[in-house]
């Protein structure tokens, strides 16, 4: 198709809001018992992490050499219980491989600092409360963002490292109110955050080498473009269910066509609703999520269509199966799909994508672990692969050797990154 030779695949773009690779926690409820020691005394945390990558497909060359030190300190009385983090990134890339990346992403990947979670917890008769930078995890699916609507993420290395270190923190004030066995949750963010995508050239932006992009446009800090939202959560009869409803700026990247193969990343204004269920039976835990999104746009072929865009309803949708085996392991098996409510073929998408994803995992020494994780379409070539061996070689020292292998067509979420097949190493020690 020659759509896919003049603009960056519409297919890439559009499942990538939904796609993702790694593990998610189960959905973040506020816990203002902080375990403090009594009278209040401050607890510190600080966890230094190493990670080395070399790229193999494509042109052979270093792609990671990042040193990172995260610290936290958490503290205060039965009243009120704050919580600051930092995290400072270095990536000796840029030296090893001098010249290879642009200018543009050393000076965006190079050197980092974060303002991570930081905020004061109290409550008001039985009402909580948490105001600051926070994470607010409402998704709890193996290597996929589905009900996790909320979370910015920073994609510079695409999904691969773990949720927990991918999710960006927002500026948000949340409210729960528990009454029984239910649950409720207010959320007002006044400043979002958005993904990090990086710059052209880099090593997972999601757009095609040789295209123009311009300057990302982000929305001002104006109340209207204020992020707002509410969930609420049950157990009924052995079933943990929640529904939600979130109205805010797409954290995602819409890529705007501004002219001939130039396009410029906005944030468009969206609403979403959506659910989650889980439950165990036992021999195995079940678990789905079900969001429907209005007011995004894709990317189209037709010449007609302002900006190059085209707007579309989606439903995503998500069930998985979580089994006990081996020697201390796991299976996990999900399927997944999005179909758009009012289809436009002129996207390159067909009305329901769908595909599978398969988590194996298990214990094979003393303190070994391997895991691999297949994520493939099922209506179309195109995966990721990740084996990976763990090492538990101290008490708080653990060692990642692993392969990220990507397959596909150049139009497909995986495909697209065929030359980024990558080895790698990640030590990381806290205390």
């Amino acid at each position: 198709m020659r759509f896919f030779r003049s603009k960056p695949s519409a297919i890439s773009i559009a499942l990538a809001a939904m796609l993702a690779a790694g593990s998610a926690t189960a959905a973040d409820d506020l816990d203002l018992d902080l375990d403090l020691d009594a009278g209040g005394k401050t607890r510190t945390a600080t966890t230094l992490q190493f990670d080395i990558a070399r790229t193999y497909a494509g042109k052979d060359h270093w792609s990671m050499a990042r040193a990172r030190a995260e610290l936290s300190a958490q503290g205060g009385t039965s009243g009120l219980k704050w919580k600051i983090s930092g995290r400072a990134d270095a990536d000796g890339v840029f030296a090893i491989d001098n010249g290879f990346y642009p200018d543009a992403v050393r000076r965006d990947q190079q050197y980092q600092f974060d303002l991570r979670e930081t905020y004061v917890d109290f409550s008001a008769g039985e009402v909580d409360f948490r105001v600051g930078r926070q994470h607010i995890v409402w998704g709890e699916m193996v290597g996929l963002f589905f009900a996790d609507v909320v979370s910015a993420r920073d994609l510079r290395t695409f999904y691969l490292p773990d949720f927990e270190q991918l999710r960006i923190p927002q500026w948000a004030a949340r409210a729960e109110y528990y009454f029984g066995e239910t649950h409720a949750e207010l959320v007002w963010i006044p400043v979002p955050s958005y993904d990090r995508i990086g710059k052209p050239g880099a090593e997972f932006y999601p757009l095609p080498r040789g295209a123009t992009v311009r300057g990302e446009v982000k929305p001002d800090a104006s109340p209207g473009n204020a992020n707002w939202g509410g969930r609420v959560s049950r157990l009924i009869a052995g079933w943990d269910v929640s529904g939600f409803y979130y109205r805010s700026m797409d954290v995602a990247q819409t890529f705007y066509v501004v002219g001939p193969n130039e396009f410029q990343p906005r944030h468009d204004r969206i609403s979403q609703f959506g659910g989650t269920f889980a439950k165990d039976f036992g021999e195995f835990v079940l678990k789905g999520e079900l969001v429907h999104t209005r007011g995004r746009q894709f990317l189209t072929a037709d010449p007609t269509a302002p900006n190059g865009l085209v707007g579309q309803d989606t439903l995503d949708y998500v069930m998985g199966v979580d089994i006990p085996a081996f020697d201390e392991g796991r299976i996990n098996i999900q399927y997944f799909a999005r179909r758009a409510a009012n289809h436009e073929p002129a996207t390159g998408l067909e009305r329901t994508e769908d595909g599978a994803s398969i988590l194996v995992g298990t214990r094979i020494a003393n303190g070994w672990e391997t895991e691999a994780l297949l994520v493939s379409m099922l209506n179309r070539t195109d995966y990721m692969f990740r084996p990976k061996l763990k090492w538990a070689a101290a008490k708080n020292l653990k060692v990642t050797f692993g392969v990220d292998v990507f397959g596909g067509k150049q139009n497909g979420l995986f495909g697209r990154y065929d030359d980024s097949d990558r080895v790698y190493t990640e030590a990381r020690w806290s205390f």
